[in-house]
């Protein structure tokens, strides 16, 4: 084996060239050894530094030995960089960035493999032979199919389009920007549909504004988007409709209404709005939703769904920091029976969903059991939005699933997750490999609990998790560094990645019986098109051997390598 296979400098470069040994026994040593040593400069210059951020000494030329690389080996790999954080960002700028080959499922009696991995493989791809004897190989742990068994049916997975994100996104080249947008958007990225649109200003924004900030304007007259809408957020919507094959599927959340409206006369803070539901100040809340609705249309945007109020909860605790507007179960109930609903139903967006909740799911099912038990507010409802946050004190089994089986008609969706924002681990961290297992295992843990999709928080944050106009510093998929026209992919953003790209909207999660306990999470789906998709999840420092039986088909010898994720796929038909 040549040298060029033996290195350990660029882990995902190394098992592309063994498969082109021939083609590279020549060439690969020449290009690697050029990558080993500006690592190593880099490493040097990075000794008894402590900041996170290593002189990007050598980054183009890095970029343009891949890119030839490319024309050997096909396909765009991950050009990997390590901060130090357990594992390697991709860095992508204006001339290129890893891309994801058009996705081909191999003939019938095959299967493909993608795998990504604490050591650095991002959606390695390999393909293998199902065994058709139907003889069990004698593994300790199968994963059996059981189609017989269907469950929900999924809608997608996306992220938001925060002020925050739009402007970092915006700071790049337009270049730099297309392969961000297609990163996440496009057929050779991610192939997100999901989209959440805040409604005015969040934590994740310059500054604090909402739409109408005209004290008693109870009709509206003064309604405007802002310019963080029309020259920010709303083209870069437009751009990410154009690039995507799929159908995007728009969500918006408020965070707060006009300060007028609301009993402390405060956007931050602990505040309702005034009065009962059913007076001037609810009916004027209510009307503000259809003319967000309104004013995007203009620009041939049209939402799927609106949220009746982001993290309720938050605007019912004295000295919240950002924006907020607190609702109880039974406030929001009864601001959905007698305001929110009818003024969205008598609107040109009556096919609008509603979520309710938007919050912790550590509140179901009491919140779904309050607000869903009375019939005139939930003729109005769609489904119920949870959060991440928490979760760990709530069983999921308790809180999805029962509330699923008590209320089968309402959908349940994940609309928020982040990361990095709590005081011990704060800010971004370049490379944490962690942060990424916490993304898939909440993906899977949330799906085998009837949830139909799930959305990460902002797109894209600077180096310090921001901008945030109260320090509120979080970490992000995708980590851009404003200065250099670059941007860093995360593990979690591969990690995302393993759904998003393979689970397609419509796809149906079916039975996957497990012969023995153990540490792999695992789940399974079978899409439209009749392909089976699993993916596991080994969270673990040990390798894990294991076998995936498909009565109909055979089955497949597998191995979860220590500390990674695998999705396979399969046609069955």
């Amino acid at each position: 084996m040549s040298g060029c296979c033996q290195t350990e400098a660029v882990p995902g470069l190394r098992t592309r060239c063994q498969k082109v040994e021939e083609h590279c026994s020549k060439l690969c040593p020449l290009w690697l050894g050029i990558l080993e040593k500006t690592l190593l400069t880099k490493n040097r210059r990075r000794e008894g530094s402590r900041t996170m951020e290593p002189k990007h000494v050598g980054i183009s030329e890095l970029l343009v030995i891949i890119s030839a690389l490319h024309s050997v080996l096909g396909g765009h790999p991950c050009v990997p960089m390590n901060f130090g954080h357990s594992s390697v960002v991709c860095v992508c700028n204006a001339t290129y960035c890893d891309t994801l080959d058009p996705l081909t499922v191999p003939a019938l009696g095959n299967y493909s493999k993608y795998e990504s991995s604490l050591d650095g493989k991002r959606l390695q791809s390999s393909e293998g032979a199902i065994l058709k004897d139907h003889t069990s190989t004698g593994a300790g742990l199968v994963l059996k199919l059981n189609t017989a068994k269907k469950y929900q049916r999924i809608k997608g997975f996306g992220g938001a389009m925060t002020d925050a994100a739009a402007l970092n996104i915006l700071t790049l080249s337009e270049a730099t920007q297309r392969h961000l947008l297609n990163s996440y958007f496009s057929e050779e990225g991610l192939e997100y549909n999901l989209l959440r649109v805040p409604m005015a200003s969040c934590d994740f924004s310059t500054r604090v504004y909402t739409y109408d900030d005209t004290s008693d304007d109870f009709e509206l007259k003064n309604f405007s988007l802002q310019l963080e809408d029309t020259l920010m957020k709303i083209p870069l919507i437009q751009k990410v409709e154009a690039i995507s094959r799929k159908p995007l599927s728009l969500f918006a959340s408020p965070w707060t209404s006009p300060s007028w409206l609301k009993t402390n006369e405060l956007p931050y803070g602990k505040g309702t709005l005034k009065g009962q539901p059913g007076n001037k100040y609810h009916k004027t809340w209510a009307n503000y939703f259809v003319r967000f609705l309104d004013e995007y249309s203009k620009y041939n945007l049209t939402f799927w769904a609106v949220t009746a109020q982001n993290e309720p909860t938050s605007g019912l605790i004295y000295g919240y920091k950002f924006q907020t507007l607190g609702f109880t179960a039974e406030h929001q109930r009864d601001f959905i029976a007698l305001d929110l609903g009818p003024a969205l139903k008598g609107s040109n967006h009556s096919r609008v969903q509603l979520l309710i909740l938007d919050d912790n799911r550590l509140l179901l099912p009491y919140w779904a059991k309050v607000v869903l038990s009375d019939l005139q507010a939930a003729q109005y409802i769609n489904g119920i939005g949870v959060h991440w946050y928490f979760d760990s004190l709530t069983p999921s089994d308790v809180t999805l699933g029962n509330t699923h089986h008590q209320y089968p008609d309402y959908f349940l969706i994940a609309t928020e997750a982040s990361i990095g924002f709590l005081p011990w681990e704060k800010g971004v961290r370049l490379g944490c490999w962690n942060r990424g297992t916490q993304y898939s295992h909440s993906i899977i843990q949330d799906l085998n609990q009837y949830v139909v999709g799930w959305t990460d928080w902002n797109l894209a944050l600077n180096l310090k998790g921001g901008p945030n106009w109260v320090e509120n510093f979080a970490d992000s998929p995708i980590i851009i560094d404003v200065t250099k026209d670059l941007f860093y992919k995360q593990p979690m953003f591969y990690h995302i990645a393993h759904f998003s790209k393979f689970i397609v909207e419509g796809s149906r999660r079916v039975g996957l019986e497990v012969s023995a306990e153990n540490e792999l999470e695992s789940i399974a789906f079978l899409r439209p098109d009749g392909v089976a998709v699993l993916v596991t999840l080994n969270r673990t420092p040990e390798n894990i051997t294991f076998e995936i039986s498909d009565p109909e088909l055979g089955h497949i010898q597998a191995t979860s390598p220590a500390n990674s994720i695998q999705t396979y796929l399969w046609k069955r038909a």
